[in-house]
Parts: C-alpha cells; structure tokens; sequence
C-alpha cells in the first residue's frame, strides 16, 4: 500500500492491483495442468509419458480434442444431418456380394463435400484438415446409391525419418521430389460398411489407376508454393499411419499376392494432438505479444509444420522443454507403391513412372470384395442390424471429463476399424 498527499495536503492510501500471475506464469500452469488432466507424466528432463497406449488408452488421450471439434461443428451437424443422413445406409439395403464402389473426387462448397465433412467427424480419432494438395474422395455404392467411405490425400509432412531413410534420401533430394508423394490424412469405411471390412477396400482403392489420373489432371502442371518453380509432378508414392497403434486396417494388405500398404517402421511420437486448439490460441496470443513471427506464420508455403513451429517457440519463450511436444504415441508407418519403380524417381535414379500392373477401381474393388467384404459378411450378420438413424450417436463424446466411457460397447466395435 502507498502513500501520497492529497489536494488538502492530507494523507490518502491508494491500492495498487499487483497480479497474482503473469502471462508467462498463468499459460504455463494452464499447459501444465492440461497435460496432467491427460494423464500424461513428465520426467526430469521434462519428456512426456503417456498414461496409456492401447487403442483405448489413445482414444481418451483424443477424447478432449474430439470433444472441441464436434463442439466447434455442432451448428453444421445440426443443419446438414438431417439431409445428409440419407447417404447412410441400413443393413438390409447392402448386398455384399453386389457392391459396387465408385469415386468420386469432390470439390469445395458442394452437398459432396458435405457429406465428406459430416463423415469424417464420426470418427473416433480427430482426422487432420490437411495442407498444401488436397484431393477428397467419397466412395459410393452404386449398386444402392449409398457411401461406404472417404479418403483424402494431401501434402505429406517435410521430414519424416523412417520414411526418408527408406528412401534413402538426403535433404536436396528430398525437397526436389517430395512432390511426388501424398499423405493419405484421412481413409475409413463408415457403418454398416465398416463392419465388413470396408475400410480394407477403401484403402485398396489409393493404388488405382483413376486416383493416379485424377492426380495428373490436378497438379502434372502446378507450381511449387515454396520453391516458385515448375513441377512435372507423377504420384509414385503415398504414405499414411495408424493412429490407434497396430492397423486392423493396413495390417496384411494384399491382394493376388501385390502389397497395397506395406509397414515400414514407427513414427517418433512428435506432435500437437495433446495441445486443445483453445490451448494454441492462447499461444499464439502470447507470440503476438513477443511480436514472435510464428504468431501469423500460419498459410502453406511458409514452411513445413507451421503450427509445431509456433507451438515449439511458445514452450521454449515461457521456459519449458520444448521436447513435451512429442506425446510417445507412435504410429505405425505404411507406404503405397503406385509406380513399380517409385523408389527410383524419389531417388532421382529414374524419370519415368512405371505404372504397368497399376489396375481399374473396378478390378480392385471385385478383388477385395472377394478377399475381405463377402466372408466377412457370411461370418458376421449383425451388420444387417445397423440402422442409419444410429450415426448420431457417433457425434457424441466418447467419454465424460473424468475420462469414463458413456457410449456402450456395440457402438465401440463401430468405431474400432476406422483410423
């Protein structure tokens, strides 16, 4: 408490308003308290632990992002369910033995990318947006006019080590022919179809002939954003991973004796799932008060990963270990050859894809209908239960804040195949 005369030469006490925290101090316990929230340890070096890493373990660990992304998107769900929901399908309308699958690349604004978007939020796990090139699929049954699934491929992360090393590229390779790889962000049957193995069949579907040419239509002649130049781009490779540990998915996808995804090693356990999007903007907030450059360093094109970039600048101005961005969950990393010969054109050891053997969505599609769709549903005919009304429930949270599941176990087995 100070002291001052007033304007009678008298004496008045005037209270000063000291904060209890800073900036720094309150955005540091908030962090804190959130990775403790998770369940999340931290060691003397200030790395993370995770308090669990079976699939369940990982689904609560998303279960607050998933949380804010379906909160973020009520509004829409609200208004496009109710017409959109006809996309879905009821058991009895899928007759295994005749579906037909079909893609459709989709474009922005339109009741397709809707339905995309509807899609995708039921997954169990939070599904990127992706950057960069983007290409949207649905994935229809023309023999009933309903969606089986979707997939997206886009710009894949600059530096991935086991996929690099793979390849067996140096840093100059790497940034002149990554532009012939996609990332696979987003793949999933949604139900009843994922009950018959549906999401195998989508991602059969990456290796074909119609997602090769649809690549060449959209970028053969596109200019690189970082670089300004000219790139002759040929899709050769596209990678993706599992989120909830070994894919039920990925895991043995053959057919006719060709690998479609094939693993390649593990990820190492960097980055932001575990921070909520509240969480980074606060971050962002606290950049701009350091007129940080990373506070608006957030288009593609200025550089890879801009949002761990101004995470990791975050952490490190208010003091912490900047190392608590890798959460150790690791995911399972698989490749997809569409060319023959596409380790040599990421090597620079051939210019001319080789896509003889690359065969029709159709072709695929038969293939894994036989392979995986049609046993499947002579083993398990519950799937004829699945009405379409039952996909809100998958709009709902997983689990409460004390991180207890609500949702019963039957609607847990049609989740468990999706990412």
């Amino acid at each position: 408490m100070a002291k001052r005369a007033n304007k009678n030469g008298g004496d008045s006490r005037q209270l000063r308003t000291i904060p209890l925290l800073t900036v720094e101090a309150r955005l540091k316990r908030t962090l804190r308290r959130h990775l403790k929230s998770l369940g999340f340890t931290r060691s003397a070096d200030g790395a993370l632990a995770p308090p669990d890493t079976s699939k369940e373990g990982i689904r609560r660990l998303h279960a607050m992002q998933r949380a804010e992304r379906i909160q973020q998107s009520q509004s829409f769900i609200d208004e496009k369910l109710p017409t959109l929901r006809k996309f879905f399908a009821n058991g009895r309308e899928i007759a295994p033995s005749r579906i037909m699958p079909r893609l459709e690349l989709i474009e922005a604004g339109t009741e397709q990318s809707e339905l995309f978007r509807l899609a995708s939020l039921t997954w169990a796990v939070p599904v990127s947006q992706g950057y960069g090139r983007r290409m949207r699929f649905l994935v229809w049954d023309d023999h009933n006019g309903k969606l089986i699934g979707i997939f997206a491929l886009g710009d894949p992360v600059f530096n991935l080590r086991v996929r690099d090393q793979l390849i067996g590229w140096d840093s100059h390779g790497r940034r002149e022919r990554l532009v012939n790889v996609l990332d696979a962000f987003v793949l999933g049957a949604v139900p009843p179809y994922n009950m018959l193995l549906g999401g195998k069949l989508i991602a059969s579907l990456i290796r074909t002939r119609e997602v090769v040419d649809h690549f060449a239509l959209r970028y053969r002649q596109t200019k690189g954003v970082i670089s300004g130049r000219m790139k002759k781009a040929s899709l050769v490779m596209v990678t993706t991973s599992s989120s909830l540990g070994r894919s039920s998915i990925y895991n043995r996808l053959k057919l006719d004796g060709q690998p479609y995804f094939e693993n390649v090693g593990f990820t190492q356990g960097w980055g932001h799932f575990h921070i909520p999007d509240e969480l980074f903007g606060e971050m962002r907030e606290y950049l701009k008060r350091k007129k940080h450059k990373y506070a608006e360093n957030h288009r593609f094109g200025q550089g890879p990963n801009w949002k761990m970039r101004a995470m990791r600048e975050s952490i490190k101005l208010l003091g912490e270990n900047p190392d608590i961005l890798c959460h150790r969950i690791f995911r399972e990393l698989y490749i997809c050859e569409l060319a023959s010969n596409a380790t040599k054109i990421l090597r620079g050891e051939a210019v001319r894809p080789n896509y003889r053997g690359l065969q029709s969505a159709e072709t695929v599609s038969d293939l894994a209908i036989d392979r995986w769709v049609a046993p499947r549903a002579a083993r398990m005919r519950e799937f004829r239960q699945w009405r379409r009304t039952q996909i809100d429930e998958l709009f709902k949270p997983m689990f409460d804040s004390n991180g207890h599941r609500i949702l019963e176990a039957p609607m847990e087995e049609i989740r468990r195949t999706y990412a």
